[in-house]
């Protein structure tokens, strides 16, 4: 699995997966004691020696990096390098100490480890939150890059980090039972499964980066910065943009971002973001799927749309999946499509 994810015969989102290759590579070597007490018939303790042991201690600030990858396009670990090595630092000077004073340090090295893969695993649940919010400022449809899998992993995680901490502060370095060994193969096979499914979140076109890294940088400046556009111009491009969503009706195409809505308005991207920012107090996710929403109302109220499913309606008003017209449909009128049409049918 870590071979396939490393050499991504597929090259989509090449350094997230090659980060995440790694990380079960890192993973594997905790079951090099079993593996060799199968073969060989004998008992060695791989991961007693200290450099199997400090490298697998690396493994959760690699799950971050690969979350990184993942959710800012221009993210470069070695800006953080210093960061990264500081709690491997300390684990490693406790792994000398207990070597050479002979002083049982068991318990503070498992502590030591419990901390480090809490600490990176809330920090990536941060992130993809954060790459959650900022997705929805240049694209109409979330639902294939908003990383959802990643936070499942993240949860499961920590269940495994803290039960398998218990497990060894209690028993003492006794193997994992069957149980846990199966919790983590299935966490493996999800990661692996997701990991090749996902497809590219970024657009690979150099405006298209540079405006995903602005966005992502948006928030740290936006109290200094000074308004992009005076009120004037943020109403009249508000009319032309009323009059390109209604005449033109660009919502229904589901891929629809903020780059093809700017040029259709002949403005910056930056531009439009700002005029929805402003003038709609939206931001172009909840701005296109507005429309998309009162289109799927006018269809599922006129009773000629009875031939068409609910999907049909979805598809037809704009949207990408039913899972997302379900979603979005709920959050702006309280209702379901299914309950909005029952509504419709009774009045």
């Amino acid at each position: 699995m870590s071979f396939i994810l490393v050499s991504n015969p597929m090259k989509v989102n090449v350094k997230a997966n090659r980060w995440f290759g790694f990380l079960l590579l890192l993973w594997s070597t905790y079951w090099f004691d079993e593996i060799y007490l199968i073969i060989s018939g004998n008992n060695v303790t791989i991961s007693s020696y200290w450099p199997v042991a400090w490298v697998q201690f690396l493994a959760p600030p690699i799950f971050f990096i690969a979350v990184s990858y993942f959710s800012v396009p221009a993210y470069d670990w070695r800006k953080d390098a210093y960061r990264f090595i500081v709690l491997p630092a300390v684990y490693l000077l406790l792994i000398f100490t207990d070597a050479l004073i002979s002083s049982d340090l068991y318990y503070f090295q498992m502590l030591l480890i419990l901390m480090n893969a809490l600490i990176y695993t809330s920090l990536s649940f941060f992130r993809i939150r954060k790459h959650q919010k900022n997705i929805q400022k240049y694209t109409s449809s979330t639902q294939a890059i908003n990383l959802n899998w990643l936070e499942y992993i993240i949860m499961a995680m920590i269940v495994l980090v803290v039960s398998v901490g218990i497990f060894n502060l209690v028993f003492f370095e006794l193997p994992l039972n069957v149980f846990m060994n199966a919790a983590v193969l299935g966490v493996v096979l999800f990661i692996c499964y997701n990991a090749l499914k996902q497809t590219e979140i970024f657009p690979k076109d150099t405006a298209g980066v540079q405006l995903v890294m602005d966005i992502s940088a948006e928030e740290q400046t936006k109290e200094s910065k000074r308004p992009l556009l005076a009120d004037d111009k943020v109403v009249e491009l508000k009319q032309k943009l009323d009059g390109i969503m209604e005449d033109k009706a660009p919502y229904l195409e589901s891929d629809l971002n903020l780059i093809k809505l700017a040029q259709m308005v002949d403005i910056t991207s930056h531009q439009l973001s700002y005029v929805i920012n402003k003038g709609y107090d939206e931001n172009f996710f909840q701005f296109v799927n507005r429309y998309r929403v009162e289109k799927a109302k006018h269809m599922l109220a006129d009773n000629d749309n009875n031939n068409l499913s609910i999907l049909g309606i979805a598809f037809e008003a704009g949207f990408s999946s039913k899972t997302s017209f379900n979603t979005t449909f709920k959050k702006m009128t309280e209702l379901t499509p299914s309950e909005y049409k029952k509504k419709c049918t009774t009045l």
